[in-house]
Order: C-alpha cells, then structure tokens, then sequence
C-alpha cells in the first residue's frame, strides 16, 4: 500500500507512482503558499515556523505510530509551537528532528526498511531540509550516493515548497536500487560526493540565569572536550557559555545542558559557516578560542557570584567578539585601559 496517501474512510487507495508524487505534491504546495506572503524577517520567521507545524501535523496524521514517524526532539518542537502561537519573532534555539522510516520491497519480494534522519531548518521551506537515508544492507559508498541523488532530486524539484512527503517517496520508489547497486564504475561519483559535503562550523552563545553548580561546570568542561569543541564558560550569575566547532557537536553539547535543570538557559545567538570540503586545518582556521576554559573576572558580590562585566567586555574584544556583549546584556560595552 503506499502509504502516502490514503482514502478520508481509511481504507487503502492504491495509486501509480506518477500520479503518488502528484498527490503529494499537492499535498504540500498548499503549504507553501504562504511563503510568498512574508513580507518582513518577522513574517517570514512566523510564516516558516507555521509552515513547518502544519507539515508535522500533517506527518503525525498520516504515520501515527512511532515506528513510522517519530519527532526526536520535543523541546525544540515545543520552542516551534510557541513560536507560532505566541507570534514571537525570535528563533527557536534549535531545529525540529524526526525521523521517517520507510518499508519497501526488493527484488527477491524482501522487505528492506530506511531510516530517514530528519532536520528543518529555522528557513525551511525557503531552503532544503536536511535528511540522511540510513540503512544497515546500504554500504558506505552507496549511501553516500544515495543520499547525493536525493538532495540533487529536491534541489531540482522544490523552490521554497515543503517537500519531505516527497522526498519519502522518492526514497520509497528509489533506495532499494542503491543495495546491489555495483560502485566499480561509480567510484569516483562516491568520492566526489564525500568532497562535496559541507561541513558546517557552528558557534553557540549560550546564557544562563546563573551557573553555580559544581558538577555542572564540570559537565561543561569535559563534555567540550570530549567532543572536541573550544570556547569559554563564565560561571556566576548571569552565566555565559560559548561553544565552538563541528556544528553536529555543538547541537549535540546543546542537547546534554539543555536537559539538565536550570532556572532559566537559552541560546541567545548563534553563527553556522559553510566550510566546502573543510578539513581540520579549515575547522581550526574559524575558531577563536584554543580550547574551552573556564573564566573568572574578578568575582564579587555577597556570595561572590558576580563577575566584572567590563573585564568580560575587554576578553571579549581580544577574541573579536565585543558585538556579543550587547545581544546579552542590552547596552553597548566600553573597553578598559
């Protein structure tokens, strides 16, 4: 049954493949029709966000049970729904991620099952989903090819229209080919494909109502290095944390405090560079800091919880991020002789 669409009774409705995409093409545009209507960043940034919900619904509806469709992350989830609900122009501190899997046959009459790892970015529809096609039959240079093929299928074929319904069917009508697909001639299209993947550098500035906890500064410590990323945390209250690196590690940094209890944490900015093919000698180029170190300046205060903000302001120029300080604290800095 193809499951991307079915009858209002329920009951199977069996359509060739044309005219399945069709379906769910249509099935979408009407989602992509207000995107036009964005006439300001704020609008735009409402406009996505309510895009983006609609076609969660839309996924939970046809795929109601975890086994098919699965949304990984619901706090970022609940940061969306509030978005949209409360009209707020500020953007959700991470992206929605679900995942989608996908029963299809093989030749042999099998049944093979792919994983699609999903991402929305804050301006999908205006740009691609992220996905990833996984499955455990697929080596790696198959699917590395095929998850190439995809993204050159949706930027052919979707200008900022929602298109995850029909990137699952091309992958339903598609990924079973790529297991016995024969590489031999395709070997250069593989290593091509894995030059071309970008690499995405990611800074995060976090803030925090306070960070006093001992344990906490600790996790902070170790779990920057464990996952090889740079920057600064000044416990004390307010408490700044700023992270830097692979962009994967950073959401994956972001994931681990998130989940930890705190009066109040949230990204307050965050910067995402495109590195085409970058390699290590690329990555350590946009850093700027060595390594993550926790910083202190000159604590005072009753309980001795309060840092000299103009210090911070002055360590922040050094690295050349004195912009930073008025996204925290709402006033310009001023440096110190």
């Amino acid at each position: 049954m193809s499951d991307s669409c079915r009858s209002q009774s329920g009951a199977p409705h069996i359509l060739p493949a044309e005219e399945t995409a069709a379906a769910c093409r249509q099935s979408e545009s009407g989602l992509g029709r207000r995107v036009a209507a964005a006439g300001t960043t704020k609008m735009a940034n409402q406009e996505a966000a309510e895009i983006q919900i609609s076609e969660l619904d839309l996924l939970s509806s046809m795929f109601p049970y975890e086994e098919e469709f699965a949304v990984t992350d619901q706090l970022a989830l609940a940061e969306l729904k509030h978005c949209v609900e409360n009209e707020s122009a500020e953007v959700p501190s991470s992206k929605v991620q679900f995942i989608l899997n996908v029963k299809t046959e093989v030749p042999n009459a099998s049944t093979v099952e792919f994983s699609m790892s999903c991402a929305l970015p804050f301006k999908y529809p205006s740009v691609l989903p992220e996905i990833t096609v996984r499955s455990s039959l697929l080596s790696r240079s198959q699917q590395i090819l095929l998850n190439s093929d995809l993204k050159t299928y949706l930027m052919q074929n979707f200008n900022g229209e929602p298109c995850i319904l029909s990137a699952r069917e091309w992958v339903k009508d598609h990924a079973a080919a790529y297991i016995d697909k024969d590489l031999s001639s395709f070997s250069m299209t593989a290593a091509d494909a894995t030059k071309s993947e970008v690499t995405m550098f990611t800074r995060l500035w976090i803030y925090s109502h306070h960070i006093y906890n001992k344990q906490k500064r600790k996790n902070i410590i170790e779990w920057a290095k464990e996952l090889s990323l740079s920057g600064f945390c000044m416990p004390g209250k307010p408490g700044v944390v700023c992270v830097e690196g692979l962009q994967s590690s950073c959401e994956e940094f972001w994931s681990r405090i998130r989940r930890l209890t705190w009066k109040r944490i949230l990204i307050r900015h965050r910067e995402d560079v495109s590195l085409e093919g970058g390699g290590h000698a690329e990555i350590q180029k946009q850093r700027k800091f060595s390594t993550l170190e926790e910083k202190c300046f000159d604590a005072h205060g009753a309980r001795g919880n309060h840092m000299d903000l103009g210090q911070l302001y002055n360590f922040l120029e050094e690295k050349g991020c004195a912009d930073i300080f008025q996204m925290y604290f709402g006033v310009v800095g001023h440096s110190r002789d």
